[in-house]
Parts: structure tokens; sequence; C-alpha cells
């Protein structure tokens, strides 16, 4: 078969051990996952309830304009329907975009560390990638990427909150930003953690998208509003790009009680804001650990925390493994010498805690 010769180069998406895995290998009771940035508390009661009562017309397609989601999320955010798009989840989204504006010819540009599906898809579609590395402190280099940008830009791509370092933006540094960016690229602001956000310093960006005709929103319901596994996504933009979007998003890309869980997720507004706060506080003890035992560790806004391991990444994973924490190795996400850990519980961090002391022993 005549693949594309771009895919000898590539390796599929590498998920981590599951709890049932884990269990059977170490012969454990009690496994926490803490490596995929899922919300350890789960989603709102109310989508249990949404569930429990739809019991019919599974023979049924799903609303392909998401009429229904969008209606409700276009109120949300004091936007209209038009100028809304759902996929499924945020990779979806990603490859969107990606498939609608890379091609060879052109370039795209993103941070060194940063989510890896902007490079993932930038290679299917054969345009150029342009790396730049972060600051020292984890953040994106803003200005490095002005100076990597040319008329040749098709996307340019900011996670913010970044994703593996948890490192924020504040709002005012992303309008300097997109006051001097090329208007003829379109600039992806992915804020899958947006709402785990606490910083005073963060405006929704999503209020700009008339003020820069090349700017594009992403979020997802995949993290602070616990549905992961209903897989629903969506960007905010001007009405022309999300009618180009529209035109690559596939018919019928979500379904419908996932697009039903969200409508009835984003409606309980009390559990979020629950979610945020308990967050925050466990946030706080990861800071207060690291700095007791002098370990660095990124600054999040997050649900996440990216710390620094004494031992090699992959060897400190395998010992959390062994005590039942599983969490993400940095040397997968570029970031060798430091380990990705989803923030859980106060009783499961406690835990984590407790594991993560044999690092220190050991070292």
């Amino acid at each position: 078969m005549n693949w594309k010769s771009i895919l000898s180069t590539m390796k599929p998406y590498a998920p981590g051990r599951s709890i049932a895995e884990v269990k059977r290998i170490y012969g454990l009771q009690e496994v926490h996952k803490l490596a995929s940035n899922e919300n350890p508390y789960g989603t709102s009661p109310a989508v249990a309830e949404y569930l429990s009562a739809c019991a019919d017309q599974f023979e049924m397609y799903p609303d392909v304009y998401t009429s229904g989601l969008r209606t409700t999320l276009a109120k949300h955010h004091q936007v209209e329907p038009s100028e809304l798009l759902i996929s499924n989840g945020s990779d979806e989204m990603v490859t969107i975009i990606s498939r609608a504006l890379l091609q060879p010819g052109v370039n795209t540009v993103m941070a060194s560390v940063t989510f890896p599906q902007y490079v993932h898809n930038a290679k299917i579609e054969g345009a150029e990638i342009r790396q730049v590395a972060m600051l020292e402190n984890g953040d994106h280099d803003l200005e490095g990427f002005l100076e990597a940008a040319d008329e040749q830009t098709a996307i340019i791509w900011v996670c913010n909150p970044n994703n593996p370092t948890g490192n924020f933006l504040s709002s005012q540094t992303i309008k300097d930003f997109l006051d001097r960016a090329p208007k003829t690229a379109l600039i992806v602001l992915d804020e899958a953690y947006f709402e785990y956000v606490t910083s005073s310093e963060q405006e929704n960006a999503i209020r700009w998208i008339h003020d820069y005709d090349n700017l594009l929103i992403s979020r997802t319901f995949s993290k602070a509003y616990g549905l992961a596994s209903f897989r629903i996504g969506y960007a905010v933009a001007n009405e022309g790009i999300i009618q180009e979007l529209n035109k690559v998003r596939n018919p019928f890309n979500t379904n419908t009680l996932a697009l039903g869980a969200a409508e009835v997720a984003l409606a309980d507004q009390q559990f979020l804001n629950d979610c945020v706060t308990k967050n925050e506080a466990e946030r706080n003890r990861f800071v207060a650990y690291a700095r007791e035992n002098q370990l660095a560790i990124y600054p999040s806004e997050t649900n996440f925390v990216l710390i620094e391991v004494p031992i090699d990444a992959d060897e400190a994973c395998e010992i959390l493994l062994q005590h039942g924490y599983i969490v993400r190795s940095g040397n997968l996400l570029g970031t060798p010498g430091y380990v990705r850990i989803t923030i859980g519980t106060e009783q499961q961090n406690t835990g984590l805690f407790k594991a993560f002391d044999q690092l220190l022993t050991n070292k």
C-alpha cells in the first residue's frame, strides 16, 4: 500500500496503563489514575439523572447541526450559535483545524513543549513545523513565535494554560501578542483548562473574537466538567472561520448522549465551581510539598502539576505504579526529570505524597 511516507517516522499514541492492568500486574487492590488530567470528582450528578432517562431513539442519528448544545453554549458565552463549532473532543478540533489550513508549502508555529497533537497533525498534512523553545520558567516564548512566523504561517498554536507544564499567560500578554501577530495566520488559543484558572489576570478570551478576525478559542467538556468519556469539545470564532471549518468537520461527529450530557453539565455551574475550589486547595498542597522537599515545580493553573523527580522519570513512574499511582513520565512529554501528576482528591494526594517520599528515600 502507498502509505504517506511521513507515517514511517511516526508512532501511534501511547496511552498509559489502565487501572485494571496495574491491579493485575502488581497485585494491588486499590489503584489511582493520576495521569490523564481527568476530574477526580466526576461530573455533575445531574448528568447521571439525564442518562438514566435516556432509553429510546437510539436508532436515530444525532443532530448534525448540534443545535441544542450550540444554542445553550451561545447563550452561556453570549455569542451567536453560528460562531460555535462542536467537535469530538479537543483532539478532533485540532484535526479539523489542521486539515482545513495545513498543507505542503505552509508552516505552523507552536511551543517546543506543548500539546503533542499540534505536531502530530501537522506532520500528517505535510506542513513545516516551527517549534519555539519555551522560556526558562516554562512560559511560551511569544516573542519567539513572532520571529518564527511569516507570510506562509497558517496556524499559530497557543496552549494556555499549557499542557504539560501548566503555565498560564495573562490575558494582557495574550492580547499584546494578538495585536502583533500576522493577520493571515489563524491564532488558536487552546483553553482546555480554562475553567481551572484562578488567576485574577485571566479574562474570558471569547469576548475578543470580534476584535481579532483571526482568533479561535478552543475549549472542552473533558476536563473540569468531568465528561472525558463523552468526547465533547468546541471552538468559538467569528462566523467566517466557523463556516470554513464546518466544511471539514465530518457529519454526525458527536453523539446524542454526549451532546445532551454536555448541556446538563454546563447548567450545573455550582458543581463546576466546587471542583475548581477543591482543585486549587490541593494544587497548593503540591506546591508546598515541592518546596518542602526542594523539588522544582512548574507554576500550574490547571488540574495537574509538572514536578521534578530525583531519579529518571520512567523509573519514578514505575515506583509510583508499585504503590498504586499512575502518573505520566516527563520522558514522554519532552520534560525529562519531571513527572506530570493529575491533582486528585485530598485523600488521593495524601497517599501520593507518601508514595513520592519513596522516590526521595531512594535517590
